[in-house]
């Protein structure tokens, strides 16, 4: 979150014009994939996800991460490895967020939904913001290599925190 756009900027010589733009498409790009979402994860068919389902998104979207990092210490030149890798981060990214939202409303108690859901955002927010202040410091500290192996770790984490949400049947 702070880490990208500084890294753009002084290793790669982006402009403030060009940061932005692309930023800006990549979340337009973001809300598109998530508009298609319930087709491409299959949500709009009788099959009915749940953790199994979150833990298998979320594990190609750890591997984004750690590639792009991986590409980095190799020398592969960074522009590509960056743009390239965030795009399909984006894509995988915008799915997991449309997954994860259909899932806090699925599994919210009946009678407490607006409890779950509120707990939910303010959760999200709250990693929100400790991604960016974590990412500004790991940058200052150990560069763009180093944030991107934390991302990898923090996904891998909701991963397999995925994988303790009930069964289809249990939650049904």
């Amino acid at each position: 979150m702070v880490a990208l756009p500084v890294y753009l900027s002084t290793q790669l010589g982006w402009s403030h014009l060009q940061i932005g733009g692309f930023l800006a498409l990549w979340i337009i790009g973001y809300g598109a994939v998530q508009a298609l979402a319930p087709v491409i994860t299959g949500l709009r068919s009788r099959a009915t996800p749940d953790g199994r389902a979150a833990f298998a998104w979320a594990l190609p979207l750890t591997l984004l991460p750690a590639g792009m990092a991986l590409g980095l210490a190799a020398g592969w030149p960074p522009g590509p490895v960056l743009v390239g890798g965030l795009m399909a981060f984006g894509v995988l990214f915008a799915l997991n967020s449309a997954l994860h939202s259909y899932l806090i409303i699925r599994y919210a108690r009946e009678d407490g939904v607006s409890l779950d859901v509120g707990f939910y955002y303010m959760a999200n927010a709250a990693g929100r913001l400790l991604g960016t202040v974590l990412s500004g410091w790991v940058y200052q500290a150990a560069g763009l290599g180093a944030c991107l192996w934390i991302s990898a770790a923090f996904v891998a984490v909701a991963a397999l925190v995925s994988l303790g949400l009930r069964g289809r049947a249990e939650a049904a």
